[in-house]
């Protein structure tokens, strides 16, 4: 199987955000410029059971295509059920290891970050799902250490059970998502391995992307939170072109809408309520626009309220 993942120019990645990069936000994404698009973290261990809930989560828009699905996992075994699971789907291209989560749950469960703390049982699971997988691809995303940054020996560990690529959060565990990201680290682990590195942290700009690429070197950027209320940094980047028009913006803004609410139905109405308040940032009448739409629950009245504002309204200057 060939790989559809080409690093013969920088990869730009909506990196997974539990919460956020549902089905409808990465397919508006991947239409405005989005290279790749990972689901959110999937639970081997709820794969393995064939979790209903995991295999919606799963699901993914046509316009996916490269597709990469993130599994955490602490078990070599029930790593290996949970990719013969995904063998059986469609449409996925890359599995992706998740060795960076921070979150106490997951980390308790000895899974995400807390797989930096046994770099051979890392090294096991990556293996597993390298020879278990009927994907063209295998991933892992890691962050540089647990406590103390190792992170040249975790990367060497990535490379040699198989990955074909790495993305690299620049912090340790210990750093959380308040650290400074330490771009120099990710430099370190790009002149240290032969596979493609991709540099994730705090990447929230067209020139914040621009200069990491060039300072670390990296073969692409993974945007989680710099894409949540700005998903046009994607369109900003593949285009080259850091000025983007209020029309681009209105655009993918109700492209969002018109894509939430295909997938969950008429509760899409409350849940864009989060997106409509980031999208409106910095817009003229932007807090009177918040607390109108608290109030609407009409799919339709929601619609021509959002679809009226950012048509007309101007940013404050």
């Amino acid at each position: 199987m060939t790989s559809k993942i080409s690093f013969d120019s920088p990869l730009y990645v909506l990196a997974p955000l539990a919460g956020f990069t549902d089905l409808p936000f990465r397919s508006v994404v991947k239409k405005f410029g989005a290279d790749l698009t990972v689901s959110e973290m999937l639970s081997s261990n709820a794969l393995a059971h064939g979790s209903t809930k995991t295999l919606h989560i799963l699901k993914k828009s046509p316009l996916e295509d490269p597709y990469s699905v993130q599994i955490a996992g602490a078990d070599t075994d029930i790593v290996k059920q949970a990719v013969e699971v995904l063998n059986e789907q469609e449409g996925i291209d890359i599995i992706d290891l998740n060795c960076g989560c921070p979150v106490p749950k997951v980390v308790g469960h000895g899974s995400g970050s807390s797989l930096l703390k046994n770099l051979p049982l890392m090294g096991a699971i990556i293996k597993t799902i390298k020879e278990t997988s009927n994907k063209s691809t295998t991933s892992v995303k890691i962050r540089l250490g647990f406590e103390e940054k190792n992170h040249v020996d975790i990367a060497k560990v990535v490379e040699d059970n198989g990955a074909d690529f790495l993305a690299v959060h620049g912090r340790t565990r210990a750093g959380k998502f308040k650290a400074p990201v330490d771009y120099d680290a990710i430099k370190e682990i790009k002149e240290a391995v032969s596979i493609p590195v991709i540099a994730n942290g705090d990447i929230d700009s067209f020139e914040k992307a621009q200069w990491v690429l060039e300072h670390t070197g990296a073969d692409g950027v993974m945007i989680g939170r710099g894409a949540v209320g700005a998903p046009w940094i994607f369109h900003q980047l593949k285009t080259g072109n850091k000025e983007i028009g209020l029309e681009i913006k209105h655009q993918i803004i109700m492209e969002h809408y018109d894509k939430m609410i295909e997938f969950y139905g008429a509760h899409g109405v409350a849940m864009f309520r989060k997106h409509t308040h980031t999208y409106s940032k910095g817009y003229k009448g932007a807090s009177a626009l918040r607390n109108q739409v608290n109030h609407i629950t009409d799919i339709q009245e929601y619609r021509d309220v959002i679809d009226h504002f950012f048509k007309t309204s101007h940013m404050v200057s």
